[in-house]
């Protein structure tokens, strides 16, 4: 529809907003049924998982409060699968599974499971859950191959295939994924807990078809997008008119080799803006680079956090933003490059790049630069009877200071929403002790208003021929801090070997062998300072 469709006049706008708290109540029921029924502490700990619903089209109408990075991916998903999968091969009680990262996607260890909705004889909606497989093949226990130099080492490629069927779970085809994981159990016990969440999306909306009538609902789906189209119009308008520029760099692949830039021109015209990222690097040798679907993302939500953040994040939402790639470069890589680390650490330089150009429009709605890295450590390790074991943890670090307030410590900000893992369930299912885990001091940047702290936290291990994988950044790069404020202090990863007392600072991206005694302690950076520091201030 367009910018001039108006509420069908049968549909209530009070009754747009019942439906619209309903569906987003759907979407976190959806991930609660994931996190209490998955296996992996990746999904029931950490909460590395997202949820979605969209419409018959695929647009999206409503997500849980999950991963915005995954959310904005996903609003691709369904679109782009509907290319290779018509809707007339689809049927009820289908659940169809997929990680090509051409197709809506990001990188191969977020699986997705799309489930049709029918009602009235037709596809009405699609619920979509998107989880984080602790392993999906490889080159590396985890999945992160520091050194893939193309797609398909980073493991197995799933294309659109119908795993459920009269909701019937198609054990042959089940069967060939999970022989390609180095953990079946855990894959599987994640799988049907997507599935089971998708089930849990069908039921909600059948209620909510019987009770009101599809066609009464899907015209509150349209509703909802031109409403939440004009609220972003109008936030927009209140943003100055103009062209700003921004940019950000990756950490090189070693400290003697810079760092891909990335590069966004913003223009604001208007009730609507456009980032344009033609200008970023080319694609590089490393499994840093990324999806349009994820620039996409990562603009989808810059624009929202900033204009409008408690708009419905819709497809109409959307509407008004446009944004722009260049094919080849490292922000819309060619399907066979690598694109592992690019999900969480590229993105993140993306939205900073634009959060960055928007210092010269609404400074005083941005918040200077934070953790914005995974901090990824891997740990995977063999029991005696030659099954693997893989504990996916990430780290957050201080939030940036901000034009009202310090930074927060220890949190995750900008395209991240993944807990730690707490040291009872790691100690418990993993040969891995927790030494210790505190603040850092003195890691946020000074400014008027200072960047929070980063936290420490050490590893120790209990077995023999432990494989590591490290994939973090703001390691050469930290941190930035905005209006005069300082940087705060760089993420940094240190192994010492067991009796030894030197300290070995460890590579951004990297995969590794350490053995029992070893330990691993992450110093997480620090948020950069908001303002110029003042004499005589309590800077963190």
């Amino acid at each position: 529809m367009s910018s001039e469709s108006k509420i069908a006049p049968h549909v209530d706008p009070f009754m747009v907003e019942v439906i619209r708290n309903g569906l987003s109540s759907i979407a976190e029921e959806m991930s609660l049924t994931v996190m209490r029924s998955a296996r992996s502490p990746v999904l029931r700990e950490a909460g590395d998982l997202s949820s979605n619903l969209a419409d018959a089209n695929g647009a999206q109408i409503a997500q849980g409060q999950d991963i915005p990075m995954h959310m904005g991916v996903m609003s691709f998903t369904v679109p782009e699968f509907l290319k290779l999968v018509p809707k007339d091969r689809l049927r009820p009680g289908d659940v169809w599974m997929l990680n090509l990262p051409s197709i809506g996607g990001n990188h191969l260890p977020d699986v997705k499971c799309i489930r049709p909705v029918f009602a009235g004889g037709r596809i009405r909606a699609f619920a979509i859950s998107l989880a984080h497989w602790g392993d999906i093949g490889g080159g590396a226990p985890g999945s992160y191959f520091a050194s893939a130099t193309d797609c398909w080492q980073e493991g197995l490629r799933i294309p659109p295939i119908r795993v459920v069927a009269d909701d019937i779970v198609d054990e042959e085809k089940l069967g060939l994924v999970l022989a390609n994981v180095r953990t079946p159990e855990d894959c599987r016990g994640d799988v049907l807990a997507q599935i089971s969440a998708t089930r849990t999306a069908e039921r909600k909306l059948q209620e909510m078809f019987r009770k009101w009538g599809p066609d009464f609902v899907e015209a509150a789906f349209a509703a909802l997008h031109d409403g939440a189209e004009r609220q972003m119009r109008a936030a927009i308008r209140n943003l100055p008119n103009g062209v700003y520029e921004g940019e950000d760099a990756m950490d090189g692949p070693d400290e003697n080799t810079p760092g891909a830039m990335i590069r966004v021109t913003v223009e604001v015209t208007d009730d609507s803006i456009t980032f344009d990222y033609s200008g970023s690097d080319d694609h590089v040798p490393e499994p840093i680079n990324t999806t349009r679907y994820i620039t996409a993302a990562s603009a989808y939500y810059v624009a929202k956090a900033v204009c409008g953040p408690d708009i419905q994040p819709s497809g109409g939402c959307y509407r008004p933003v446009k944004v722009i790639t260049r094919p080849g470069s490292i922000c819309d890589a060619r399907d066979d490059k690598p694109v592992v680390g690019g999900n969480h650490e590229t993105c993140q330089r993306i939205a900073d790049a634009a959060l960055k150009a928007l210092e010269h429009c609404v400074p005083e709605r941005l918040t200077a630069g934070g953790p914005t890295t995974a901090g990824l450590a891997i740990f995977g390790a063999q029991r005696p009877d030659g099954k693997w074991v893989s504990l996916y943890e990430t780290h957050g670090g201080g939030e940036g200071g901000r034009a009202d307030r310090p930074g927060a410590d220890v949190i995750r900000v900008h395209m991240a929403n993944v807990m730690n893992t707490s040291a009872e369930v790691i100690e418990t299912e993993y040969p891995v002790d927790v030494v210790f885990q505190r603040l850092r001091p003195g890691s946020g940047g000074a400014g008027k208003n200072p960047g929070g702290l980063g936290q420490e936290r050490a590893y120790r291990m209990r077995v023999d021929d432990v494989s590591l994988t490290t994939m973090f950044d703001r390691r050469d790069v930290p941190p930035y801090g905005l209006q005069g404020g300082e940087p705060g202090a760089p993420f940094a990863m240190i192994l010492q070997r067991a009796g030894e007392d030197t300290e070995i600072a460890l590579p951004g991206r990297a995969n590794l062998r350490i053995h029992s005694g070893d330990m691993v302690t992450v110093r997480a950076s620090g948020g950069g300072g908001y303002g110029k520091p003042e004499t005589g201030g309590d800077d963190k």
